[in-house]
């Protein structure tokens, strides 16, 4: 168990979290929330001990293993594969051991390794292995591969898959899904459910932690609530809460109202009955994401548009690429305004490609490219950030953009997106990911786009600001094409899906629903599996799991009995030296006499520190007996 008792930690001088007093239970799988902030990355770094509390208690099982995945993405030549076996320390040492053994010829030695590697799964580790690596986005080719030779996104993938690996007791995840693909979240998603020892994550995916967690943590002035439920249940009791108070209550109402008639708007104009029910039920279902928010700093809304051309954009016939060789071919999208298409696929497909052949960033190597008189694209993707001036304010990039606006005006609207007073004269370098995102958005809504081209445009933006977003993009008028690993937004944000895959873009008749389970069919059909043995696979992936699981429950009581082996010859020869010690006859003569009561206490203390030992001892192995039988 992980305890917290009257907690206070702090960063730069900064307290974080206040007399926190928290109880995490082996087993649980927890969601860590809070604003950005808050100090949930400096939770993670008090568990991993890179940071000390500045009073109160941490109580962790000594005998943890606890894994994250490394920030560090290091040029290295180790081939992928072996990189990710380095995650499960216990095998690498065995393997080691196993090598220093042959080359000595120590046969019993070497028999006994090879009993510990039969015990731990080690045959069975590259499949393992194998398995983590496909599930996050890899082909065959790949395992071989340096690590060198992978992107940085991609690298931080093979530092997920090595954290996976381990034979951990503890799992703490910060953002894992930022480098994903939609299609590699839902297999970590899946994964994590099965995972059997104790979770916790730190995520702005509302669809990923309902799907994963069974408790939500959430950091809120200085303390710690820990919620039972999913995040939609930490939602509605959170929004219960505020509506008590009735400022808050009545907020609430207007952004019912307000999402309502989004609802019936999109009701009289769907003309797909499957996809509109899918929409109209995710629109549903913000009405209580939004009680949850109506504390958020952020309020803004998509200014609209000067004009709107029939249509936005048509593109014919197209193929696109970087080279000779097309990437995307015979590419037909004509984008509406009002319409809303979400664009599906691996990382590595063409999304992000297709999304500059829409900016115009990139020129069509056949087909047409045609504009509506009067086009305003607004582009959001993560290199835009990188154009911002380091040197320049929020308010000093609005002034670059409308210079003949007043002041104040400028102000008003940043302050809807939380640049409010010093923040918005304060030079934007040091921002963080979020707030260089933010003021990315602040800057192509004033522009008052009437296409939307977003790539990936929730990356770094915490739930309000996410939320935020989501409504905003409710109210637009114009065409949107959106790019996400972010189920919620594309539920409740898109009206039509287009897959891109195997140098195709195409309609997708279905909601995410459907995707997920297109996606469960390709991979069968790419193995090449009939049902019989897919069922069979299910078997070994069931036994394995059961024996993981027994495995994380041995993993404890081995280290417990081995400390105890060590502590008790040691317990045991001092008791020994002490009864020699009260055998002399001397001792007992009246000048000795405080020696005699030093030594008779700690005779008694190291006879019942044995007996319980031993009765520990004896209780650990019956239960060790039971699990082998168990299994």
């Amino acid at each position: 168990m992980i305890r917290f008792t009257q907690l206070t930690l702090a960063r730069a001088a900064k307290i974080l979290i206040e007399q926190a007093n928290l109880q995490i239970h082996p087993g649980q799988k927890i969601g860590l929330t809070g604003a950005n902030g808050s100090g949930k990355s400096s939770l993670f770094a008090l568990l991993r001990g890179e940071l000390h509390a500045e009073s109160g208690d941490l109580d962790l099982p000594d005998t943890w293993v606890i894994a994250h995945v490394s920030q560090d993405t290091p040029a290295l030549q180790q081939p992928a594969l072996a990189f990710t076996l380095d995650g499960d320390k216990r095998l690498r040492a065995i393997e080691h051991e196993l090598e220093l053994a042959t080359a000595a010829n120590d046969g019993h030695r070497v028999g006994e390794l090879h009993a510990q590697l039969g015990e731990i799964d080690g045959y069975s580790a590259q499949a393992r292995a194998a398995e983590l690596l496909h599930g996050l986005g890899f082909s065959d080719a790949d395992f071989a591969k340096a690590v060198a030779a992978f992107s940085g996104g991609w690298r931080v993938r093979l530092n997920l898959a090595q954290a996976l690996m381990s034979r951990s007791d503890l799992l703490l995840l910060d953002e894992p899904t930022n480098h994903l693909d939609l299609d590699a979240v839902i297999w970590l998603e899946g994964w994590l459910k099965s995972y059997p020892g104790t979770l916790l994550l730190i995520s702005h995916d509302r669809d990923f932690l309902d799907a994963v967690t069974t408790h939500i943590a959430h950091i809120e002035n200085r303390g710690i609530k820990l919620y039972t439920g999913s995040y939609s249940d930490f939602e509605r009791q959170r929004a219960a809460h505020l509506a008590v108070q009735q400022a808050m209550f009545d907020k609430q109402q207007r952004e019912r109202t307000h999402l309502e008639s989004f609802i019936e708007r999109f009701r009289a104009k769907a003309t797909k009955a499957h996809q509109a029910q899918s929409r109209i039920k995710a629109l549903a279902r913000m009405e209580d994401i939004s009680a949850a928010h109506v504390d958020s700093p952020f309020s803004f809304s998509f200014r609209e548009p000067a004009n709107a051309p029939d249509p936005l954009l048509d593109i014919r016939h197209a193929s696109v690429g970087y080279g000779p060789q097309p990437l995307l071919s015979d590419i037909n999208l004509a984008v509406r305004s009002g319409e809303r298409i979400g664009l599906l696929g691996r990382n590595g497909a063409g999304k992000s490609t297709l999304i500059k052949l829409l900016a115009g960033e990139i020129q069509p190597l056949s087909g047409t490219r045609s504009e509506g008189k009067g086009l305003a694209i607004g582009y959001f993707a993560q290199h835009q950030l990188e154009q911002l001036r380091p040197e320049e304010s929020p308010l000093q990039h609005m002034l670059r953009l409308s210079p003949d606006t007043r002041e104040q005006e400028l102000r008003d609207f940043l302050g809807t997106f939380d640049f409010r007073n010093e923040a918005a004269l304060t030079p934007c370098g040091p921002f963080s990911g979020g707030e260089k995102s933010r003021l990315a958005l602040a800057l192509l809504i004033w522009q008052r786009p009437n296409l939307l081209l977003l790539d990936e445009p929730t990356n770094h933006l915490d739930m309000d600001m996410r939320h935020a977003l989501n409504l905003a993009l409710q109210g637009y008028q114009g065409g949107v094409v959106l790019v996400s690993h972010d189920r919620s937004l594309l539920s409740t944000t898109c009206d039509s899906f287009m897959v891109v895959a195997d140098g195709k873009a195409q309609v997708f008749d279905g909601d995410l629903n459907d995707y997920r389970d297109w996606l469960n069919q390709q991979r069968l059909q790419q193995a090449s599996i009939n049902p019989d043995k897919i069922e069979r696979r299910q078997q070994r992936e069931q036994t394995a799991q059961e024996r993981q699981v027994r495995l994380a429950q041995r993993r404890p009581i081995i280290k417990e009995l081995e400390k105890l082996d060590q502590q008790l010859p040691k317990w045991q020869a001092e008791k020994t030296e002490l009864d020699q010690q009260l055998a002399d006859a001397a001792l007992y003569e009246a000048a000795q006499r405080d020696k005699l009561q030093t030594l008779l206490k700690r005779q008694c203390e190291l006879s019942n520190l044995i007996d319980e030992a031993e009765e520990r001892w004896l209780n650990l192995h019956e239960t060790l007996a039971e699990l082998d039988a168990g299994g």
